[in-house]
């Protein structure tokens, strides 16, 4: 019987974005950085798979992904050639990029990550299909929708969802992108890993939970906010128990987050 690394059969929805309240915890973009980067890392040695919803944009978040898996291959089990990073592209995010462009990003990370263009409900595109499109600037309806609807492909596509950081404002869908990756996994019972320690989001629903206090306040600050009233800390299903989730909620050590992380979703591949 062939050695099977440990996470090998799993896919990790990572959702991050840059934090309001970064500068009041003393920490800067460079420190989300890190930590992104760190648990992606250990995931990857792990034989996951990672799946993000990136915009492309210079030195984004997507962009660090494809360079850490270049550097630093998915551990995977023999014969299984899936790359290590699957980047979707909600519709309103690719619609408007001519085709050359992503057809030449498509070629450079060839072996190493793949992009998903998905259609407005959140279907996979054929190259063919994506070929066929004029490009143009999409509407605001298209970018609610088209986003809710990349991130429910995401999770049909992923075993459990970390989420750390998130803007509270300038954002484009119906609600804050971390905050609505984070409701639709609860509402869905997926496995939720909240590291609350950078603030934002992450923060806000770690408190809204009961993980941590409303040192940020306590009404509703953005958009949706008030859906997370509905659910405790059982329902994040991750093979923690209260006090490791607590700790997870709280902590800017990225090394004791990762421990923590590692530490639920081997207790869950243990009990699947």
């Amino acid at each position: 019987m062939s050695y099977q690394e440990p996470l090998s059969q799993h896919a990790i929805a990572i959702s991050i974005s840059e934090s309001p309240d970064m500068a009041v915890l003393g920490l800067g973009k460079e420190h989300l950085d890190d930590a992104m980067t760190e648990v992606a890392r250990h995931l990857l040695a792990m034989g996951a798979r990672l799946l993000y919803g990136g915009d492309l944009r210079k030195d984004g978040f997507s962009n660090l992904l494809f360079e850490l898996v270049s550097r630093h291959r998915r551990d995977a089990d023999l014969g299984d050639e899936r790359t290590g990073v699957k980047n979707y592209l909600a519709w309103p995010v690719h619609v408007s990029l001519p085709i050359d462009a992503l057809q030449e990003l498509t070629q450079s990370l060839k072996d190493t990550a793949e992009l998903v263009c998905l259609t407005a409900d959140g279907a996979v595109m054929m190259s063919q299909e994506r070929a066929a499109l004029v490009p143009r600037q999409a509407s605001a309806v298209e970018w609610a929708e088209g986003l809710t609807a990349m991130r429910k492909t995401m999770r049909d596509s992923s075993n459990a969802r970390i989420v750390l950081g998130g803007r509270t404002e300038n954002y484009k869908g119906r609600m804050p992108g971390v905050a609505e990756e984070a409701l639709i996994a609860l509402e869905s019972n997926q496995p939720l890993y909240l590291l609350g320690g950078f603030g934002g989001c992450a923060c806000d629903v770690a408190a809204d939970l009961g993980l941590i206090g409303t040192q940020y306040g306590q009404l509703p600050t953005w958009a949706g906010r008030d859906k997370f009233s509905a659910f405790k800390i059982d329902d994040l299903r991750n093979g923690l128990t209260e006090d490791e989730n607590r700790d997870l909620a709280t902590t800017a050590h990225i090394d004791q987050a990762i421990t923590l992380i590692l530490r639920g979703l081997l207790r869950q591949r243990a009990a699947s």
